[in-house]
C-alpha cells in the first residue's frame, strides 16, 4: 500500500486511526496495539501477501534471539547469540537483495552460465534487517530494556516507518508505545501530522513524479539527448530523488505524529550542504548514524591515526553504495562518495582551523557549495543509471557541448512532460508558453532549486505550524490539489533499495 494512494488516504489512515484511539480510550492499551501492529502487517502484505511470511519470520526469530542474549547476559553465550543475530539477519538481507547479482558477477568473470534466481525483493528489507541488527547489538551492549513481543514486533512494522525510513532504535519508539500519555488523540498533534504529510504528499505527487517522467525518458536512451537537455535530465534525476524521499520521510514523521509518536528526522536540507560530510550529515540520516554506530566505530573510527580513519571512511562508504543496489552502479557511486569524503578530511586536516576573514570565509563558503553540488549532481547519474555505461554516455553527452542551435533546444518530449494538466490550462488561458517558450521547463527547475537551496524545510514548518485560518486554508488546498494529481502508481524510489 502506498502513501500516495486513495486506499490508504480514503480507508487505510482513518480506520487504521479510529480503531487505535476508540480502543485506547477504553483503556484496552494491549488490544489498541494488537490492532496497530495488524493493520501495520496489512500494510505490508497489501504489496504481496507472500512477503507477510518473510517480516514475521525475521520477527519471531530476532525476538527469540534477544531473549536468549537476555538470558545469558555477560556471558559467552551471549556472544555466540549476537553474533548468530547479526549472520542471520545478513543472510535474510544477503539472500534475497544480492544472489542474482553475485550469480550474474560469477557469469561474468567465469564467463559461466549459472541461471539466475530472480528472487523478488521483498519491500523494505534493507531496512527492517537493520534495524533488528541494531536492536540485537544494543542488547548483547546491555542498552536495551525488557520489551513484550507486541512492542517489539511494533517496533519492526510500524507502518509509517517500515517500508523507507527511518532507520529508528528501539529507545525511539518502543518508550512511546508503552506511554499512557500518549494514547488519547491529541488534536494539535493531529493537525501537525496531517499539515506534515500534506506537505510530503504534495512533494511526491506535484513535484518528484514530474521530475520522474523525465529522469525515464532520458535514461532509457540518452543518445537522443542534446547538451541542455542531458543537463536538464541530470538535475531533474537531483530534484527527484529530493523530493521523492523527503516527501516519503515527510509523510512518515507526519502519520506517526498523528499516533502521538516521535520519529527521528531523517532528512534534513541535504542540498544546503556546505561540505560532502555534511551532506551525509543531512540526507539519510539515520542510515549514516547506523553505520557510524555498528561498522565505524567498531573498525576504531579516528582513534588510530588519519591513515586508519581514511580506510574505515572509505568501508563505510563502499557497504553504504552495496547497501543502496546490488549493482556496480551503486558500488560505484559509494566509492566516489568515499574518496571526495576522504579528500575533503585531509584539507581539513592540512588547512586547520584557521581564523580567516570573513569575507575569505564567506566566499570559501559558496565556493565550497558550488563543488560539492556540483558532485552532488554528477554522482548521482552514477546512482540513477541502469549501467556504467549508460551513465557514461549521459555525462557525454552533458559534456559534448554542443553549443549550436540545436545543442541548445529543449527536446519538446521534456517539456512537455512538465506541462501537467492543471499547467497545461493555464499556459492555455495565458499563452505564455508562446511568449516564454519552455518556461514550464525552467521555472520547475528554478522553482526546485530555490526550495532546495533557501527555503525552511517541512520540519521547521511543522515546528512552527499554528492552527489558524491560514494554515487551515494552504494545507486544504495543498491537499486537494495533491489528492486530485495522483494517477496510477508510483512507489518511492527509496522502496527499491
Amino acid at each position: 500500500m502506498l502513501f500516495n494512494s486513495y486506499i490508504f488516504i480514503l480507508i487505510f489512515i482513518p480506520l487504521c486511526l479510529l480503531g487505535y484511539f476508540i480502543l485506547n480510550s477504553f483503556k484496552q492499551y494491549l488490544p489498541a496495539q494488537c490492532f496497530l501492529l495488524g493493520m501495520s502487517l496489512w500494510f505490508y502484505g497489501y504489496f504481496n501477501y507472500k512477503y507477510l511470511a518473510i517480516i514475521i519470520i525475521s520477527i519471531f526469530a530476532n525476538y527469540g534471539l534477544y531473549y536468549y542474549i537476555g538470558k545469558f547476559k555477560n556471558t559467552q553465550k551471549a556472544k555466540i547469540f549476537m553474533i548468530l543475530g547479526v549472520v542471520f539477519n545478513l543472510a535474510i538481507l544477503g539472500f534475497f537483495k544480492y544472489t542474482d547479482f553475485f550469480i550474474d558477477t560469477v557469469n561474468h568473470v567465469f564467463k559461466s552460465n549459472i541461471p539466475l534466481l530472480h528472487i523478488l525483493l521483498p519491500l523494505g528489507i534493507s531496512f527492517f534487517t537493520f534495524q533488528q541488527i541494531s536492536f540485537i547489538i544494543d542488547t548483547y551492549k546491555g542498552e536495551v530494556d525488557k520489551y513484550n513481543f507486541i512492542h517489539y514486533a511494533s517496533f519492526v512494522a510500524f507502518f509509517p516507518q517500515l517500508i523507507a525510513g527511518p532507520i529508528v532504535t528501539h529507545d525511539e519508539l518502543i518508550g512511546q508505545f508503552r506511554d499512557e500519555s500518549k494514547k488519547k488523540i491529541d488534536f494539535d498533534n493531529l493537525t501537525r501530522g496531517i499539515f506534515m504529510f500534506t506537505i510530503g504528499l504534495s512533494k511526491k505527487v506535484l513535484i518528484a513524479d514530474v521530475f520522474g517522467s523525465i529522469v525515464s525518458y532520458g535514461y532509457v536512451a540518452p543518445e537522443r539527448l542534446t547538451t541542455i537537455s542531458a543537463w536538464i535530465v541530470i538535475l531533474s534525476y537531483t530534484f527527484q530523488i529530493y523530493f521523492d524521499f523527503s516527501g516519503y520521510c515527510d509523510m512518515a514523521i507526519g502519520l506517526a505524529k498523528m499516533f502521538n509518536i516521535d520519529i527521528p528526522l531523517n532528512f534534513n536540507s541535504p542540498y544546503k550542504s556546505v561540505t560532502i560530510t555534511e551532506f551525509w550529515d543531512r540526507w539519510h540520516m539515520t542510515l549514516t548514524r547506523f553505520f557510524t554506530r555498528y561498522v565505524y566505530i567498531p573498525l576504531g573510527g579516528n582513534r588510530k591515526g588519519k591513515v586508519r580513519t581514511y580506510i574505515n571512511v572509505f568501508i563505510v562508504f563502499l557497504l553504504s553504495g552495496f547497501w543502496h543496489g546490488a549493482g556496480w552502479t551503486f558500488i560505484l557511486w559509494g566509492v566516489m562518495h568515499g574518496i571526495f569524503v576522504i579528500v575533503t578530511r585531509m584539507i581539513k586536516d592540512i588547512i586547520g582551523e584557521k581564523e580567516l576573514p570573513k569575507a575569505v570565509k564567506i566566499i570559501g563558503s559558496a565556493f565550497s557549495w558550488i563543488i560539492t553540488f556540483i558532485f552532488v549532481n554528477l554522482s548521482w547519474v552514477f546512482f540513477r543509471a541502469e549501467s556504467i555505461s549508460n551513465a557514461l554516455f549521459v555525462l557525454k553527452k552533458a559534456f559534448t557541448f554542443n553549443v549550436g542551435s540545436a545543442g541548445l533546444q529543449v527536446d519538446p518530449i521534456i517539456h512537455g512532460a512538465f506541462k501537467t494538466p492543471e499547467f497545461a490550462e493555464f499556459l492555455a488561458l495565458t499563452d505564455l508558453d508562446a511568449i516564454f517558450p519552455n518556461i514550464l521547463t525552467w521555472g520547475f527547475l528554478i522553482v526546485s532549486f530555490v526550495i532546495v537551496a533557501f527555503l525552511p524545510n517541512s520540519k521547521k514548518l511543522m515546528d512552527k505550524f499554528k492552527p489558524n485560518a491560514l494554515t487551515l486554508i494552504f494545507t486544504i488546498f495543498l491537499f486537494v490539489w495533491s489528492f486530485l494529481s495522483i494517477s496510477g502508481v508510483s512507489t518511492f524510489l527509496y522502496f527499491n533499495f
